[in-house]
């Protein structure tokens, strides 16, 4: 530029005479003082009027350039953000809501004109947007100030650049304001759907339950068998009514297996510090046990032939005396089997499982498999001829402590409920 100035100084002189006694000297610069320009002794040590004013022009014409490329850039800033104004704004409908539709978008786009599922999401966006304006803004005005003053910039542009930011801040936060609202309609419109779900899911569970029940499956209470096809640790069937203290008992019942090696517990008594107070059990090769107060008797009793057996076993604590009945003939007695010994009462009644702990910790080997019905207990030591009237169907006597009725009987974890044969079908099996 002084190279340029000297030109035009030079040139400018050329018109003119020079004046007497003086003269120019040029110095030579090396290579990388390009531009310094040569001295040019002037008097009173300042330019001439016409040098000074085309210096002055030169520096306005760069000063012009660089104000143009800055206002080309901001420009562009602009309509950055009036097109992501405008995809905001499409995004809400007349009413000020998102418009239908907005958000069922394709996942994966996380724009400002395709907002994702989440208003969370939406609003840590928008602030991250309006973030970064602020950011560009604050390293334009450093810029302005790094290369030119900024009071060079228009005082009119830079006005509507604060004003137009201004709005474009105030409008995402309504934007934000509106997502927070929105968010808080989905919540408590997905509560509200939760709620209603589970109050449907609960009133299937009872359906299914009652018809698991099968409460109104059966022509008579007694009339059902409980069926337990695997050998599990969680298939069993509960009596919902408990023992009183007895110093005698007789219990009687159909079943029908075929399950190897034995056939399991077709059922078991246990109270608090005894879990073994009544139970009967053909587990392994073992014949079938009666076991009252974790006294041991075998009985013998042959059933595990798939076919259906009525069987019978009486108790008294006097002498601890015991008979076994199956399909109405005593097949054996003894005594000595927990002598004295009341049965506890206040406990847990379970078909199917033998219990280590009050109503639980079953074991899958020890579990029956087949299906029993007729579950009696009696309070005293039934006659030999009214078993063997129960057993060949001429007499229907339910037991005074323990009856077979459909709503005192539960079952759990797949054991179910169905119709039983007829008794005298049951005879035609033996």
């Amino acid at each position: 530029l002084l190279l340029a100035v000297a030109a035009g100084g030079r040139g400018a002189a050329g018109e003119q005479e020079s004046p007497p006694g003086s003269r120019f000297v040029c110095t030579s610069l090396p290579l990388d003082a390009a531009g310094a320009g040569c001295p040019v002794p002037m008097q009173g040590g300042a330019l001439p009027p016409e040098e000074e004013l085309k210096a002055t022009v030169l520096q306005l014409r760069e000063t012009v350039l660089q104000q143009k490329e800055t206002i080309g850039s901001q420009r562009e800033a602009i309509r950055e953000l009036t097109g992501k104004l405008s995809r905001c704004e499409s995004t809400a409908g007349p009413d000020g809501k998102p418009a239908a539709g907005t958000w069922k978008k394709e996942k994966g786009k996380d724009t400002m004109g395709d907002l994702p599922r989440d208003p969370a999401q939406v609003i840590d966006q928008l602030s991250r947007t309006m973030q970064t304006l602020k950011d560009r803004l604050e390293s334009l005005e450093h810029q302005l100030r790094a290369n030119v003053s900024y009071a060079a910039l228009p005082n009119d542009l830079r006005e509507m650049l604060q004003r137009r930011l201004g709005d474009l801040e105030r409008q995402l936060l309504s934007k934000v304001a509106e997502l927070e609202d929105e968010k808080s309609l989905l919540h408590n419109e997905t509560s509200a759907h939760r709620q209603k779900t589970e109050t449907a899911l609960n009133a299937l569970l009872e359906r299914v339950s009652e018809l698991e029940k099968g409460n109104s499956a059966f022509k008579s209470p007694d009339e059902f068998k409980v069926s337990l096809p695997l050998r599990t640790n969680y298939l069993y069937g509960k009596i919902k009514k408990t023992l009183p203290e007895l110093y005698a008992f007789t219990v009687c019942l159909w079943l029908r297996s075929s399950a190897s090696p034995g056939i399991g517990t077709p059922f078991s008594y246990a109270v608090p510090g005894q879990a073994n107070e009544i139970v009967l059990i053909e587990w392994g090769n073992n014949p079938i046990e009666l076991l009252i107060n974790d006294k041991v008797a075998q009985l013998p009793l042959f059933i595990s032939d798939g076919k259906w057996h009525h069987i019978c076993i009486t108790w008294t604590t006097r002498d601890g005396m015991w008979e076994a009945f199956q399909d109405g003939e005593k097949l054996g007695t003894g005594e000595n089997l927990a002598p004295w010994h009341p049965i506890k009462p206040g406990g847990v009644l379970i078909l199917g499982q033998e219990q280590d702990t009050v109503g639980g910790r079953f074991d899958a080997t020890q579990a029956f498999v087949g299906e029993m019905s007729q579950f009696n207990i009696w309070d005293r030591v039934l006659k030999a001829e009214d078993i063997t009237n129960i057993a060949n169907c001429s007499t229907n006597m339910p037991g005074n402590i323990i009856p077979w009725v459909d709503n005192n009987v539960d079952v759990f974890g797949g054991a179910t409920k169905w119709p039983v044969e007829t008794c005298e079908e049951r005879l035609l099996d033996l």
